[in-house]
């Protein structure tokens, strides 16, 4: 545009510095060329200013932080909405901090998943290998930082998060890795991983990890899935224990409170009647010693009443034959 608007006005100056050797006007046909380039100039003017205009004028929308920068350096950052910037002077760049961006370990899924195993191979604790591949979910968190401090910032989340990963694998057992270990995987390399970008200033924040695949290498594939279903079988036979336990003892303790409850009611039943039966023979014993004869006849009539209440059998003797007539009383008091 300024090379432009240069080549016009230099276009006009030899205009002007073609006249006669006498000072005469120039021709009709310069001067009408002259008047042509004067209305293409001032058309060339009008568009620029209206350019100018338009370049100076922008929107920043929703979820989105506008990063101006003035000669190439950070000037200020710009809220959704309408703005304005100096045009040819400022520049611009919008970033989406709402975004979540991901970044896959160990594969590529972009058109059929494909496993890349000079990713995904990594050493264990107890110098095992195993084949481990995850997502990393990130979005911006500074966009000034994003921008400016970091050279190319999605490559460098993509090796920072593989480091993170196999420092974390690195200090975790097979065992762990391939069973119970790996939603403690998952925590620690996120923290470990928002811990490394936060120490290169990245503006980036690390919103998920998500192991995709913690696996052995094909070769042995099939003897470790043999140990992890014993595993299975394990924890499974354990949790019925406990449940079995959780069935029975409760039982247990109710059956033993249960007899508890029977005995102590027991005790206080003998104790209620062992008082009363001494209450009772206090009390006989008080009148006998006020009469023992006639204490001791009610005692032995009591006692034998007691005895011969329902009797089965009565035996008497018929005084004039002399026989045993037998009486069945047993008959007689039926109930």
């Amino acid at each position: 545009m300024f090379r432009l608007i240069k080549a016009i006005i230099d276009f006009l100056s030899n205009l002007d510095q073609r006249r006669g050797p006498n000072g005469s006007t120039p021709s009709s046909d310069s001067e009408d060329a002259k008047k042509k380039v004067k209305r293409l100039s001032v058309i060339i003017t009008s568009v620029f200013v209206v350019l100018a205009i338009l370049s100076s004028i922008y929107t920043i929308d929703p979820g989105e932080v506008g990063v101006v920068q003035r000669f190439g350096k950070l000037s200020s950052f710009s809220d959704p909405g309408l703005h304005f910037k100096i045009p040819f002077v400022d520049g611009l760049t919008k970033v989406n901090v709402e975004k979540v961006r991901r970044v896959e370990i160990g594969f590529r899924s972009e058109r059929a998943r494909m496993n890349v195993l000079q990713e995904s191979l990594m050493i264990t604790k107890d110098e095992n290998i195993v084949d481990a591949q995850a997502i990393i979910q990130w979005k911006i968190k500074d966009p000034g930082h994003f921008l400016f401090r970091v050279a190319n910032s999605e490559l460098t989340i993509k090796n920072t998060a593989e480091v993170a990963l196999r420092s974390v694998i690195g200090v975790t057992k097979i065992d762990d890795a391939l069973t119970t270990g790996r939603d403690e995987i998952q925590v620690r390399t996120k923290e470990f991983l928002q811990e490394l970008l936060g120490s290169y200033t990245s503006g980036v924040q690390i919103t998920d990890v998500k192991l995709q695949i913690v696996d052995p290498p094909e070769e042995v594939k099939d003897a470790f899935n043999e140990v992890v279903r014993a595993k299975e079988d394990k924890e499974r036979l354990i949790n019925e224990a406990k449940a079995f336990f959780e069935d029975v003892i409760p039982k247990a303790r109710g059956e033993a409170e249960k007899m508890i409850r029977e005995a102590e009611a027991y005790r206080e039943q003998r104790i209620s009647t062992a008082q009363g039966d001494t209450s009772r023979f206090n009390q006989i014993y008080s009148e006998y010693k006020k009469d023992k004869d006639v204490t001791w006849t009610r005692i032995y009539l009591e006692k034998l009443e007691s005895i011969l209440q329902r009797p089965k059998k009565v035996i008497g003797t018929d005084s004039s034959s002399g026989a045993i007539n037998l009486l069945p009383l047993k008959e007689v008091f039926k109930d």
